[in-house]
């Protein structure tokens, strides 16, 4: 049973890392009223993404949630990430993660190793936060969906359906603040039944950042085992 949670949270994770808090059901729009809501969703989606690339910088709190009725799993996990342009800084399930714009730099204090591979930011599959931000841009469908009032905060949700059948995600749930155009949260739920709910508890922008924020420093990790993949 330990192996088998392991196993599907393992999983969870690295498609939410390939898809953001990486996400097949097909959904045809033939109705002009549900194509207009089609319209609609688009027109909020880009809001988001003109918001999100007219920061300096964002820094985000946030919560993962993990949940399977069918394994009776329940998994809560908190992180954080601070990004600039392709530049980021990742601490989740204590482990983090340092991009400086060409390697990332994994570091993993319960093993004492660090691992250093390349990244190809041409390469569409290779994912960054800044780009779980706007992943919705390509490869779903999506239309409008509930509005629901969290502490005085409207916050319209978009439902995206993915359009490759090879997706292992059934559905996405985007949750937006009306207002702010920031995203509140997504859910998202897959073909196994298997719910991630990553929950954004603090959202900030445009702040005072040392100059080495997104530089690694190997002498900071004396005693650890540096593993270069490339």
């Amino acid at each position: 049973m330990k192996m088998k949670i392991q196993e599907i949270t393992n999983n969870s994770i690295m498609k939410m890392s390939k898809k953001f808090l990486q996400v097949a059901i097909l959904l045809l729009l033939s109705f002009t009223s549900v194509q207009a809501q089609d319209k609609k969703a688009k027109d909020l989606l880009n809001q988001v993404t003109a918001k999100i690339k007219s920061y300096n910088n964002i820094s985000i709190d946030f919560k993962y949630s993990l949940n399977n009725a069918k394994e009776n799993i329940n998994q809560d996990s908190k992180g954080n990430v601070i990004m600039k342009g392709n530049q980021y800084v990742l601490n989740f399930m204590g482990v983090t993660k340092i991009f400086d714009g060409q390697k990332t730099y994994t570091i993993v204090p319960e093993d004492e190793e660090v691992t250093i591979s390349k990244v190809n930011e041409k390469d569409d599959n290779a994912v960054t936060p800044s780009k779980m931000l706007t992943f919705f841009n390509s490869g779903y469908k999506y239309n409008m969906d509930i509005v629901q009032n969290v502490k005085g905060r409207k916050i319209q949700y978009i439902k995206l359906v993915p359009t490759s059948g090879k997706d292992q995600r059934k559905e996405i749930l985007l949750g937006i603040d009306v207002q702010t155009k920031h995203i509140y949260n997504l859910i998202e739920t897959g073909k196994n039944g298997t719910k991630t709910t990553l929950t954004v508890n603090s959202f900030k922008t445009n702040q005072p950042l040392s100059k080495n924020q997104f530089t690694f420093v190997a002498s900071k990790y004396p005693k650890y085992y540096i593993n270069k993949l490339d």
